[in-house]
């Protein structure tokens, strides 16, 4: 029965994983959809490839932190899977009503919120979850300040510039600003999942020597952290991930691609830009943020640079709401469906 539910499990880590892309997928693409410098199709296809290219770049510290949030040696099968189904379902409602939370902090609510109920409050590492949902706040803070400091310099730079010979440069600068915050993407939210399949191994295989634990199975760790993971995790999470964003999410496009402000090829480099310094910057120090939060955030810095008024606030604020509530009601979501489980013997 076990083995079945390890499957089960990793089936879903990837069918979540392969929901973020398209949930998400307006991260990496609403600025160059919006500046008209990619049609919606390119604008996929691009983002795409380089959500797969991330895995060639990055390390795994943010599988460390994903896989550490709850003590693995303290809990079962059954928590990882309403953690994950949880985490599904409150995607996928996000998603149909066009909102742009975290699926970041909606996998981490989850595993958290089914362990909680398995086990208790001791069971979780509170230091990694207070650590995750403080940049529920830094994050889009950070990459408003940055976006904004970027346009600042970058206005001041090009300030002599022809301005229609800029706006061409800024249209070629978009692509590889997009495709720096695609690898930002991949390599951030892809390996969330791979620490999901990650935890649930050392779940499935806690009480079994090492030595005996078969290859497709080890974990390798070097100073207390997650060096190694079998490469079917990995090459499962980007394609699933890649997958995903292929198909897009235009819902949250229009939110995030024109509701904000409106953007010029300028301002998406500037945004984008910031974004992805921020993204590659929280990796290397293993704190998994919320893509989302990263380019809204950076969004609003270069409407700041036109005027305050620029920024449609209205849209801000209720997209904030959103992002506040996604781990408490992931965290809630995951305990019933675990008790369910609990209730039809599963």
């Amino acid at each position: 029965m076990d083995f079945i539910l390890l499957i089960i499990i990793v089936i879903l880590a990837f069918i979540f994983d392969f929901i973020n892309g398209f949930h998400d997928a307006a991260n990496s693409i609403a600025t160059v959809v919006s500046t008209k410098v990619l049609t919606p199709l390119q604008a996929v296809v691009w983002a795409a490839l380089f959500n797969f290219a991330a895995y060639a770049i990055f390390e795994l510290h943010i599988v460390d932190t994903i896989a550490k949030v709850v003590d693995t040696g303290a809990i079962n099968l059954q928590v990882i899977l309403a953690g994950i189904i949880a985490a599904i379902i409150w995607n996928l409602i996000t998603w149909y009503l066009g909102i742009p939370s975290s699926s970041s902090h909606t996998l981490v609510g989850g595993f958290a919120g089914a362990a909680i109920a398995y086990a208790g409050w001791g069971v979780v590492h509170s230091d990694k979850i207070i650590k995750i949902a403080s940049f529920i706040f830094l994050a889009p803070l950070i990459g408003m300040f940055l976006s904004y400091f970027l346009s600042v310099a970058l206005l001041w730079i090009f300030k002599s510039f022809n301005p229609y010979r800029l706006k061409r440069w800024f249209k070629i600068g978009q692509l590889f600003s997009s495709a720096l915050f695609s690898l930002g993407h991949g390599g951030n939210d892809a390996q969330k999942v791979m620490g999901i399949i990650s935890a649930t191994l050392l779940v499935y295989f806690k009480t079994v020597d090492p030595a005996l634990i078969p290859h497709w199975a080890q974990i390798t760790f070097v100073d207390g952290k997650i060096h190694a993971i079998p490469l079917w995790i990995v090459y499962g999470c980007y394609s699933a991930i890649s997958a995903g964003t292929l198909i897009g999410g235009w819902r949250i496009v229009r939110t995030m691609g024109s509701k904000i402000t409106k953007l010029s090829p300028f301002e998406g480099v500037a945004a984008e830009s910031a974004g992805a310094m921020l993204l590659f910057g929280t990796e290397a120090f293993g704190i998994p943020v919320s893509t989302t939060h990263t380019i809204t955030g950076a969004i609003m810095g270069v409407g700041l640079t036109k005027r305050v008024s620029a920024v449609r606030w209205g849209v801000t604020v209720n997209l904030l709401y959103a992002w506040i509530l996604t781990i408490p009601v992931s965290m809630v979501l995951a305990a019933l469906i675990f008790w369910a489980l609990k209730l039809l013997n599963v």
